[in-house]
C-alpha cells in the first residue's frame, strides 16, 4: 500500500496535502513560460521555483523513515525556491566552463529549467513538481539508492536512510530523480563523475539543505 504526500509552496507558505491519492498537480503556467535564455544570476527566482512541489509515494517505510523522507522533501522545496540554488546551477563549472559533465547537450540554464518543469521521462507531463515513488530495501554495501531506466520507482537503502539526517537524504532523492529527467553518469568512479548532473546537483542540494536545518 502506497502512502502519497504532495507538498506545494503557495505565496511563501508551505501547504501539506497528506494522503492525497497522488498524481500530478497539472501544468503550472509559470514553469511552462520559462525561457532558458532569460535565466541569469541577475534575474529573479522564477515563480515556478517558488511554487515547486514534491509528490512522494512511499512503500515499505516505517514511521521514522517516513518522517525523515517528508522532512527531506520539505527541504528540497525550500532549496529549489532559493536564489542560491538557481545561481549555483547556472554558474556550475567544469574545466573552466559553465557546464556539467553528462549534460545531455543541455546548458546549465536548460538543466535548471528542466528541474522546474518536473517532466520525468516516464511521466511526461510538465507539472512543476518532483514525482517520487520510493521503496525501502536493505543491503549491507555502499549502494545508497538506485533506480532503473524503465521504471518510475526509486529504491533507498535503509542502511543509509536510517543513519543519515534529512539534509543528506535529499542528496539521494535529488540524484535519483535527476536520472528520471534523463541525466546519467559514469558507472565507475572516474575523476569527473562528481561533475555530472545527478552527482553535482545532488551534492549541491545537501549542501544548501544543511544551511536550512
Amino acid at each position: 500500500m502506497f502512502k502519497t504526500f504532495i507538498f506545494l509552496f503557495v505565496t511563501s507558505l508551505l501547504l501539506s496535502c497528506g494522503k492525497s491519492g497522488g498524481g500530478g498537480s497539472g501544468a503550472n503556467p509559470s514553469a511552462e513560460s520559462i525561457t532558458a535564455s532569460d535565466l541569469s544570476v541577475d534575474s529573479p527566482v522564477p515563480g515556478a521555483a517558488q511554487n515547486f512541489g514534491v509528490n512522494v509515494k512511499l512503500d515499505n517505510f516505517d514511521s521514522a523513515q517516513e518522517d525523515k523522507v517528508l522532512v527531506a522533501a520539505d527541504l528540497i522545496k525550500k532549496v529549489i525556491a532559493s536564489a542560491e540554488f538557481k545561481n549555483a546551477v547556472l554558474l556550475h563549472t567544469y574545466n573552466g566552463k559553465k557546464t556539467f559533465v553528462d549534460n545531455g547537450g543541455r546548458t546549465n540554464a536548460e538543466i535548471y529549467k528542466m528541474i522546474l518543469e518536473g517532466k520525468e521521462k516516464l511521466l511526461p507531463q510538465l507539472d512543476n513538481e518532483m514525482d517520487l515513488e520510493l521503496e525501502v530495501f536493505h543491503r549491507n554495501d555502499n549502494v545508497v539508492g538506485y533506480t532503473l531506466p524503465n521504471v518510475i520507482r526509486i529504491w533507498m537503502n535503509s542502511k543509509f536512510l536510517d543513519r543519515n539526517p534529512p539534509a543528506e537524504v535529499t542528496t539521494n532523492m535529488m540524484h535519483e530523480w535527476l536520472h528520471k529527467l534523463g541525466f546519467g553518469h559514469s558507472q565507475t568512479l572516474t575523476p569527473n563523475r562528481k561533475y555530472s548532473v545527478p552527482y553535482a546537483i545532488g551534492y549541491l542540494m545537501a549542501k544548501l539543505a544543511k544551511q536550512l536545518q
